[in-house]
């Protein structure tokens, strides 16, 4: 007999959003490229659904040297203007300009803590993911409000408190899965 799977409502039926609720989300991953991949995602989502982005990813990561942090960092104008032009990802200077800062600034935190993985579990208690069972999520934690602060003060753009949360859902930093959700 099969048991039914349960899901958190906000993936509805989409079926990129099921795969992504059912496969990543909540995931808890200590993969630097990986947590580039979803600064680089995040940020461009701000004022947008998230959906609009998921549905956007593989346009993204051809835009974005399949999330080549070292690659990214070295984009110039020429870069810039191409990703402009290109119909596939969010035509935003700003978050295009963003993101190849969002790049450089990545590399320096990795020298600086070993990988950006240490630096963000450095603001979580003992170090670990928080397993939210209350089902009742937040937009912001005292933890996202931090993190996103040093973010801020040392140069990245578009990442507010409201999306280092989100990132922390989608990373596995926190579960916010319901309680009854067969992902938890």
């Amino acid at each position: 007999m099969q048991t039914e799977i349960k899901r958190c409502s906000w993936c509805g039926t989409d079926e990129l959003y099921v795969k992504y609720h059912d496969e990543e989300w909540g995931r808890e991953t200590h993969d630097d490229k990986i947590l580039f991949e979803f600064l680089i995602l995040e940020a461009a989502q701000a004022g947008l659904s998230w959906i609009t982005i998921l549905r956007r990813r593989e346009n993204y990561r051809k835009a974005f040297a399949d999330f080549d942090v070292h690659k990214v960092a070295a984009f110039d104008n020429e870069d810039v203007e191409r990703l402009m032009q290109d119909a596939g990802i969010i035509r935003n200077r700003l978050k295009i300009l963003a993101a190849i800062k969002c790049a450089q600034l990545f590399i320096e935190m990795q020298k600086e803590f070993g990988s950006f993985d240490k630096y963000l579990y450095g603001f979580m208690p003992d170090g670990k993911t928080i397993n939210n069972l209350s089902g009742i999520t937040p937009v912001t934690t005292e933890i996202s409000d931090a993190i996103s602060k040093d973010m801020k003060k040392r140069g990245f753009k578009f990442f507010g408190s409201v999306i280092c949360y989100a990132f922390m859902q989608a990373t596995g930093m926190v579960n916010d899965h319901i309680p009854q959700c067969s992902f938890k």
